[in-house]
């Protein structure tokens, strides 16, 4: 099963109108599995089991997931008096009326109350535990929500892939039917120039014969045609593999276009040449789409 890297998924927990969990997570492409979370303080102790648990799911992309929390039972929080600094702001202020005694004295606990810091808020500590069970929930259906939708997109890749395997497959074939007629064409065309240059002298066969043997070498295109049509086949069978086959099919698609550059730059024939660079083409095609393939 091909899954693409593009995705979205959601999903929501709540305990009774008490507690509620809202997972968001999305992926893009990218080389290797890049996890981004934004989610509540409270939970970054698990943080750990939150990045293994989208590791049992996906292999490879940018994920970045968004959690939010509400406890309805309670505020989850709870205000805090620094006692240090209250009295440290109650001596500053007694000595300023003490400084300036023609000033209103107007030091109260409201106004103590308000500066930086005197109180501050903390929040309380959960069963991290309670809260793992809770969120895990809400998380696996989250990626299994971006699973599918990968999945979807991952099979239009793998059609639109076959498809252009079919159309290399078309130009191969056409490469290989030219291929055997590239010496005899050779031949003759040096025949026609030897006769005209030679006219009525006597052309040495052996010579000739090793001329014929070394273009042959040289233009011989048989291997790279066999390796390349492995290689297509290579590709729709790893498409068909239930295992992540990104990064394999980038490699089915260097090998793919060292082989085409090749056969490119040994024909001198103008057919292969066009069909050749088709090929280019549609490897280039396929190249962008296997990028986001996981």
């Amino acid at each position: 099963m091909i899954y693409s890297m593009t995705g979205f998924g959601r999903s929501g927990y709540e305990v009774e109108g008490k507690k509620s969990f809202n997972v968001e997570i999305k992926g893009v492409n990218h080389r290797y599995l890049d996890i981004n979370i934004r989610m509540p303080r409270l939970m970054n102790s698990l943080e750990d089991r939150i990045r293994k648990l989208i590791g049992e799911y996906i292999s490879r992309g940018k994920i970045d997931l968004f959690i939010t929390y509400n406890n309805y039972e309670k505020l989850g929080v709870s205000a805090h008096l620094n006692s240090t600094l209250a009295d440290s702001y109650v001596k500053c202020l007694t000595e300023i009326k003490n400084r300036y005694p023609h000033i209103r004295d107007d030091i109260s606990v409201s106004l103590v109350a308000r500066y930086p810091d005197v109180i501050y808020v903390q929040e309380n500590e959960e069963d991290v535990d309670e809260l793992w069970e809770m969120l895990k929930k809400a998380l696996v259906e989250a990626i299994q929500d971006l699973k599918e939708m990968r999945r979807v997109e991952g099979n239009k890749l793998k059609e639109d892939i076959i498809v252009k395997c079919h159309h290399m497959e078309r130009e191969v074939n056409i490469i290989e039917g030219k291929a055997d007629s590239l010496v005899p064409a050779y031949k003759a065309r040096l025949m026609d120039k030897l006769k005209e240059l030679l006219e009525n002298v006597e052309l040495d066969e052996n010579r000739l014969n090793m001329e014929l043997a070394i273009y042959a070498d040289k233009s011989s295109i048989d291997e790279e045609i066999t390796r390349l049509k492995s290689h297509i086949e290579q590709m729709k069978v790893t498409l068909d593999s239930d295992e992540p086959v990104g990064r394999k099919l980038d490699f089915i698609v260097q090998e793919m276009n060292r082989e085409t550059n090749t056969i490119a730059s040994k024909s001198n024939d103008i057919d292969i040449t066009n069909s050749a660079l088709n090929i280019k083409n549609i490897i280039e095609k396929i190249r962008e789409q296997i990028q986001n393939i996981e």
